[in-house]
């Protein structure tokens, strides 16, 4: 979804996706834009001396998984066929490492979590540009100089920025919408059905996939499933709870809405970060995973309904144009001005 709102700014490039998860997201990627579908890294069953060793400068660099030769086959195919090119990252440490070794400047999306680590450094270093897509007041305290001076900090945007979104007129009290996230989460059947029962005077909205859906009998629960896009539920619910995911964070903001955050484990603490981040800058209420038993979800929720949302500072208005500036600059320092309608 970061790449669909990006692209769509990119005025006067051919922009092409790669990816080995674009095929559910096909109807709402723009026909205009090529997609390349990559082979899965995977190892399967008929791969042999299939290492897992942990090296200092990767992190996933496994021997002999034939879905990794094929996949950078096609990379490098894409790489000679569509040069003049410029790559841009979200978030392969590998990718990018592969692109540098063939010649192809790169731009590398910044993401929070302690990153600090060997393979990131390589990243960041061998990449022309990085961009976060978030205000740097939103960034960490100890970031290294280097890198600090190699980030634009182009400030929160969302797919529905330059929508008008931040209205709560249609908000309707006791509405209140739960975000499954794709990547596992702890808000499962069990945890909703609990709070279904606790919290009787509101009404759940839940949004997303999850296991044993049809357990979930309670009469002030409603199941909506996967959403392509769930805008005007969301806008009907006075409260949000979700998990820390970017995505998320920058929708729930740029919809001005009150959002109790629960992170998630993720490599590198990304999302515990990020929900420290939203704590410290009292945007969103924090629950950690292990307390979800132990809070009184009745006060948490009336005193979250009493709240007016307070995201001050997270989207900027032209944060795209700020990144889609940024990109073309890279193009034309590197390649000078006379590739951009190729």
């Amino acid at each position: 979804m970061r790449a669909i709102t990006i692209a769509g700014s990119l005025t006067g490039y051919t922009v092409c996706f790669m990816g080995s998860n674009l095929r559910p997201y096909l109807n709402q990627i723009p026909e205009h834009i090529k997609c390349i579908h990559l082979p899965l890294d995977l190892p399967v069953d008929n791969d042999i001396q299939t290492q897992q060793g942990a090296l200092s400068f990767l992190h996933y660099a496994p021997l002999g998984v034939a879905g990794i030769r094929a996949r950078n086959v096609v990379l490098t195919a894409t790489f000679e066929r569509y040069y003049p090119m410029l790559l841009i990252v979200d978030v392969s440490v590998e990718v990018t490492l592969l692109a540098r070794l063939s010649g192809i400047p790169t731009v590398v999306i910044r993401q929070h979590g302690k990153r600090t680590d060997m393979p990131h450094l390589h990243a960041y270093e061998s990449a022309e540009l990085l961009i976060a897509p978030y205000a740097e007041t939103f960034a960490l305290t100890d970031e290294q100089d280097w890198i600090k001076a190699k980030t634009i900090y182009a400030g929160g945007f969302s797919k529905y920025s330059d929508n008008n979104a931040g209205s709560n007129a249609q908000e309707q009290p006791g509405h209140v919408a739960i975000l499954l996230g794709q990547g596992g989460t702890s808000l499962d059947t069990e945890f909703i059905s609990q709070l279904a029962a606790i919290c009787e005077d509101y009404t759940f909205h839940i949004i997303g996939k999850g296991r044993d859906v049809h357990d979930l009998s309670a009469p002030n629960l409603i199941w909506h499933g996967q959403l392509t896009d769930p805008k005007v539920l969301l806008d009907q619910c006075e409260i949000v709870i979700g998990n820390a995911g970017h995505n998320t964070v920058m929708e729930m903001a740029d919809l001005n809405k009150r959002f109790i955050c629960i992170p998630e484990e993720r490599p590198f603490d990304e999302q515990l970060q990020k929900a420290d981040l939203l704590a410290a800058n009292g945007y969103a209420r924090v629950i950690y995973a292990g307390d979800l038993d132990t809070v009184n979800w009745p006060d948490e929720l009336e005193n979250a309904g009493l709240t007016c949302p307070e995201w001050d500072g997270m989207i900027h208005p032209d944060a795209l144009q700020h990144i889609a500036f940024a990109i073309k600059d890279t193009m034309s320092t590197v390649f000078g001005n006379d590739y951009q309608q190729r």
